[in-house]
């Protein structure tokens, strides 16, 4: 027997497996070069501003008194920080609101490129905030940093997903989740007094958001536009050839036919229509389901309670003995929860599937949340009960983030076709920045009239939102936009569904998108 297709075969193998491992190289670069200047700043905005709460309300102290003569009463400076904090969803609101028409206009990448603008405005009032005895510098600063967030949470995962092949598609766009996480973990860690988080640096921390900003500016433009909105929606023969050279990047040499007939497919159904804007989406009753089912989960995300559990954190840790000085160490713990669990999610998302994910989190979230309100309700008369409720945090985070801190994100892009996506994730964006400012306004008023009882609210939350997920959320695993568009045809369509047989795209150009 000849050695030689041996050896052809060996160096097949080689060959497929080293082109493997370059598909894998620059796809996993192209998320990391959207994801470090996209969600991550969502993550790390958030947590960088907690740890020089007392010197910046210091600040504003001195500040005022300097330009009145006059000192600020405690209520007015508990009332200035609220402005300060409340910026921040607002931005997001207002970049939640133009996400959606920058990435019709200026494509996903591009989009994610400008928005390092709002961030790099932002580092640089937070910077020369002290310098110029201007208090006001932070509470627009704070602004931007939400508009940047706002507009990368909804361009991100949309680029991520659109630009992945379908078997990783939900593990691609899951890792926005993760970079969200990692934000909020290196953010607790710069903040640390050892680092950034002292008295007289603080200023350097508010403004060490431009680092990220400034990576992604130097590396992101070297990767690909999504192959989709380079063919559905600029739809040209030039574009037709950057989607060629935009899959080739991402897939090396592997076979592209059949991803791009199912581009091809949706582009013949797309035909003829523009970008749908958000209320045409109510307006229109075949997208009703899809339509539901992100209002529900994207609600449910910031409503369930997850983000209030940092607020108990601290409490908690110092009545179960953790000296006060140790306790920033200890919530780091929290946020790495969040990211192990949201790393672990993107691993096994697209063989577990969407709604065992999101099912079992919310399940989950409900019988912690009753444990943790018996726990809080009995601190002070058992003496291990810190203990237990100290437990119940870290269970109730790390059950959020193996399911819907993650699985949200990615179901606007799978739910919805390449006309609506962008108007999709405008009105998750809008809900999600709401509700954020909703649960920050009025939880402190929930603690002080339900006390221990605090979570009733986010229990029921999670139940009717896990009822919601098991009644009437479809699996998405594995199925291409159009077939998951026709399963939704069904759904929204009811009378017709039983004499309706699938035909195609045309058929869907019709019903559907």
């Amino acid at each position: 027997m000849s050695a030689e297709p041996f050896c052809s075969v060996q160096e097949s193998h080689l060959f497929s497996v080293h082109l493997l491992q370059l598909q894998s190289r620059i796809l996993i670069l192209t998320v990391c070069a959207a994801g470090i200047g996209g969600t991550f700043q969502y993550g790390y905005n958030i947590s960088i501003i907690n740890a020089p709460t007392s010197y910046i309300q210091v600040f504003m102290n001195k500040t005022w008194q300097e330009r009145t003569g006059v000192p600020l009463e405690d209520n007015m400076i508990l009332l200035l920080w609220s402005f300060t904090v409340s910026a921040y969803p607002l931005g997001g609101l207002a970049g939640a609101v133009v996400a959606g028409p920058m990435a019709i206009m200026l494509g996903r990448k591009m989009s994610l490129l400008v928005n390092n603008v709002f961030v790099i405005i932002a580092a640089v009032l937070s910077g020369f905030s002290q310098m110029a005895k201007s208090f006001e510098m932070i509470m627009v600063s704070r602004f931007f940093t939400g508009v940047n967030a706002g507009v990368s949470m909804n361009v991100q995962p949309m680029y991520l997903a659109e630009s992945a092949p379908k078997k990783l598609r939900g593990a691609v766009a899951l890792t926005s989740a993760s970079f969200t996480a990692l934000g909020l973990v290196l953010g607790q860690v710069v903040g640390l007094r050892e680092l950034l988080g002292g008295e007289e640096s603080w200023p350097f921390l508010l403004a060490s958001n431009a680092v990220p900003a400034l990576i992604q500016l130097m590396a992101l433009p070297w990767f690909p536009e999504s192959p989709r909105y380079l063919l559905i929606d600029r739809g040209d023969r030039e574009s037709c050839s950057l989607v060629l050279a935009a899959l080739q990047k991402l897939r090396g040499n592997s076979d592209l036919g059949a991803e791009l007939e199912e581009m091809l497919a949706e582009q013949a159904a797309a035909k003829g229509q523009r970008a749908k804007k958000p209320w045409e989406l109510f307006q229109n009753p075949a997208v009703r389901w899809q339509l539901v089912s992100i209002i529900v989960l994207s609600s449910a995300m910031q409503l369930c309670g997850n983000d209030s559990m940092y607020f108990y954190a601290a409490y908690v840790f110092q009545e179960a003995g953790i000296p006060q000085d140790k306790i920033p160490y200890v919530v780091i713990g929290t946020g790495s929860c969040e990211l192990i669990t949201s790393i672990t999610c993107s691993m096994i998302i697209d063989y577990a599937g969407r709604r065992p994910l999101l099912l079992g989190g919310y399940i989950f979230m409900a019988g912690w949340a009753m444990v943790f309100m018996v726990a809080l309700s009995q601190q002070t008369r058992i003496s291990w009960m810190p203990y237990l409720s100290m437990a119940c945090i870290f269970a109730y985070i790390l059950s959020f983030g193996i399911g819907p801190a993650g699985v949200t994100g990615v179901l606007p892009t799978e739910l919805f076709d390449q006309m609506s996506r962008p108007a999709a994730y405008m009105i998750c964006g809008s809900l999600l920045w709401f509700n954020l400012f909703l649960v920050g306004t009025a939880f402190p008023f929930i603690v002080k009239s339900l006390g221990h009882f605090c979570y009733v609210p986010f229990l029921v939350v999670c139940v009717c939102t896990a009822l919601y997920i098991g009644l009437f959320l479809p699996e998405t695993k594995g199925k291409s936009f159009l077939e998951i568009s026709e399963e939704f045809r069904k759904r929204n369509f009811k009378a017709q569904s039983h004499t309706a047989l699938y035909k195609g795209p045309e058929e869907i150009k019709s019903t559907v998108l």
